[in-house]
C-alpha cells in the first residue's frame, strides 16, 4: 500500500510548526536544531519533568508544556524522544490528529505496535521517519553507489558504559542502528539468526553478539556492547572485488579495491582509497530531512516500514537470546 502524503502540508510562506516530546539527553538536541532553522517555528516542547521542559524551553525561547495532548493542535510535526515504551501512545496521538512525527529509535516495543502506527498513517496521509541516525552519517552516506551487494559483514558498535538506556536491551539501544544500516546494503531477506548475548550490569542484555544469514548468501557477524572499555563503532563490508570499511565515529572510510596495476602498496595490486568528513552534522541533517519531506510530502529517508523491519530482527534476536538464557537455567 502506498502512503497518499498530499494532505496537509503547511501554508505557503508559513513556517512548518514544530516541536518536541520529551526534552532528556537527546532530545535537547532536537530542540536546538530546530530552533535554528529558519523555516521552522518551534512552538513548544514537552517533557513531564517541569523543571527540565521550562528549562529547556527558556533556552530555545519556546514554550513549555507538560502533556503532550496539549500540543496536538499546534503542529504540523513532531519529534518524539521521550522513553521507548512510550513511542507507540504518543506517536497515535499525534498521528491521529494528523501530525507528521520523527520517533527516535526503536520505532516501539512490538512489532504490532510498529505496524499499527504505519496503518494509521496511511490513513491519514502522514509522515513517520524513524531515527536511524547513522544513516545520515557522511561516511554511510558516502558509500551509495559502492556498496553493491555484500558477501561478509562485520560490524562491532562498543560503548563505555553510561547511566541510561538500560531499559532496553543493548539490542535495541545499540545493535538496532547496524541492523538498519546492514538491511539497507543487502538487497535480501534473513534466512537465519544465531545470537547470544547476558546482561551484566542491568536486567537487560548488555552485550551480545548476531550472526544474520541472508537467503542471496550473504553473512553479517554483528556485536553490540554498552559495557566496554572504549567506544567503537565500525562497521566492515567484503563483496566482489571490493573491500569496504567505515569507522561511525571518525566519520572515515576506507575502500579498497583491485586496480588492475603492478603497485607498491600494502595490498599489491589494490588501490587504497581512504575518505574523512570531518564537517557534518548528522542530527542537523536527519531532521532537516524530516522537515524537507514533510514541506514537500515527500517519503522520508527511514520510512516507518523500514523502522518496522529493523524492529522485527532486533526482536527476533533478542527473542532468541531469552530463550538460550532458560534454556540454561534450567
Amino acid at each position: 500500500m502506498t502512503t497518499d502524503l498530499s494532505g496537509k502540508r503547511p501554508l505557503d510562506g508559513a513556517k512548518l510548526r514544530v516541536g518536541v516530546v520529551g526534552v532528556g539527553y537527546l532530545g535537547k538536541f532536537h530542540a536546538e536544531k530546530y530552533a535554528r532553522m529558519p523555516d521552522v517555528e518551534l512552538v513548544g516542547v514537552v517533557d513531564q519533568r517541569r523543571e527540565q521542559a521550562d528549562e529547556i524551553a527558556r533556552k530555545f525561547d519556546t514554550q513549555a508544556f507538560y502533556d503532550h495532548k496539549d500540543l496536538i493542535d499546534r503542529l504540523d510535526a513532531v519529534s518524539i524522544a521521550v522513553p521507548t515504551e512510550y513511542h507507540y501512545q504518543i506517536s497515535r496521538d499525534f498521528l491521529n490528529h494528523h501530525v507528521d512525527v520523527l520517533i527516535e529509535k526503536p520505532m516501539t516495543t512490538t512489532l504490532d505496535q510498529a505496524e499499527e502506527l504505519i496503518q494509521i498513517a496511511e490513513q491519514k496521509g502522514c509522515i513517520i521517519q524513524v531515527g536511524h541516525l547513522e544513516r545520515y552519517n557522511p561516511a554511510v552516506m558516502a558509500l551509495r553507489g559502492v556498496v553493491d551487494s555484500p558477501r561478509f559483514i562485520e560490524s562491532h558498535r562498543l560503548s563505555i558504559f553510561k547511566e541510561r538506556g538500560l531499559d532496553v536491551s543493548v539490542v535495541l539501544d545499540l545493535m538496532i542502528h547496524d541492523i538498519d544500516i546492514i538491511l539497507n546494503f543487502v538487497p535480501s531477506k534473513i534466512k537465519n539468526i544465531y545470537a547470544a548475548g547476558v546482561p551484566v550490569i542491568s536486567d537487560n542484555a548488555d552485550i551480545a553478539n548476531a550472526r544474520l544469514e541472508f537467503e542471496n548468501g550473504c553473512v553479517a557477524n554483528v556485536t553490540a556492547s554498552r559495557i566496554s572499555m572504549k567506544n567503537e563503532r565500525k562497521i566492515r563490508m567484503f563483496q566482489k572485488n571490493a573491500y569496504v570499511s567505515v569507522d561511525f565515529s571518525k566519520r572515515e572510510i576506507t575502500i579498497i579495491h583491485p586496480d588492475g596495476r603492478k603497485s607498491d602498496s600494502i595490498i599489491p595490486g589494490m588501490t587504497i582509497d581512504q575518505r574523512c568528513f570531518t564537517q557534518a552534522d548528522a542530527l542537523e541533517d536527519e531532521l532537516k530531512s524530516f522537515v524537507k519531506s514533510v514541506i514537500h510530502r515527500q517519503t522520508p529517508e527511514v520510512t516507518g516500514q523500514m523502522g518496522r523491519d529493523a524492529l522485527k530482527i532486533a526482536l527476533s534476536i533478542m527473542d532468541q537470546i531469552h530463550r538460550t538464557r532458560d534454556q540454561l537455567v534450567k
